[in-house]
């Protein structure tokens, strides 16, 4: 005599829930926030940082915590350093920025105002220049007191105030000389010299840098028989 099996289907809990009944499968315990463990951060020493800056025997060095002066036969400048960064004197008499704490944002500083000191030491005792050509018919410079006056093609002169810092040169009449103990403003006043007329790059015209290379264009070729 044959047996009969009787198989009963019974959907799983987990697959309703799925399907989105109200029946089936409850967490048997709430869940928690989950949280990332951040990765530790290995902040190398700057090569530019970790070099020493040699003061010259005619440069005064001042500090005050976090404040540094300097003094020399052309100027006197001074600069704040942030928390991330200390600045030590050692005993050959040379300046050394170390940072303080290890973080990303001390590795980027320790490079940076490493920098901004050398400039301010070779800045109050040697100084820095920028040289300007200009380049076209016509355009000349000349120095009227302390106001530079530039001939660039407009219908009028450009008339720029020397700053009280900076020293201005004009040789032959289209060579501009830049010359200060701060860096930062000898460059931004000869780059705002060259904004009047920055030069073209099809003939080359306007003022640009001594040691600038313009990249020229090919102009519009005419139309060939």
């Amino acid at each position: 005599m044959a047996s009969s099996i009787t198989t009963t289907f019974q959907p799983s809990p987990l697959r309703s829930s799925f399907f989105g009944e109200k029946k089936g499968f409850l967490p048997s315990s709430p869940v928690t926030h989950i949280g990332f463990r951040r990765k530790d951060v290995e902040c190398k020493e700057s090569r530019i940082g970790k070099q020493p800056i040699v003061v010259p025997s005619n440069v005064a060095i001042t500090m005050d915590g976090q404040d540094l002066n300097v003094k020399g036969p052309l100027g006197q400048l001074s600069i704040t350093y942030p928390r991330e960064v200390i600045v030590e004197r050692e005993e050959s008499g040379s300046l050394r920025v170390r940072k303080a704490v290890e973080t990303r944002r001390a590795n980027q500083m320790h490079g940076l105002f490493r920098t901004l000191t050398d400039n301010m030491v070779v800045g109050v005792s040697k100084g820095f220049d920028k040289r300007l050509q200009l380049v076209g018919v016509g355009y000349r410079a000349t120095v009227e007191g302390r106001d530079l006056v530039l001939n660039l093609g407009f219908s009028h002169p450009v008339r720029m105030a020397i700053p009280a810092d900076l020293n201005v040169k004009v040789e032959e009449n289209t060579r501009v000389i830049v010359s200060g103990y701060d860096k930062s403003s000898v460059g931004q006043f000869a780059a705002t010299i060259r904004s009047w007329r920055p030069p073209e790059p099809y003939k080359g015209k306007g003022v640009k840098y001594a040691d600038e290379i313009v990249r020229r264009k090919e102009g519009k070729a005419g139309k060939k028989k």
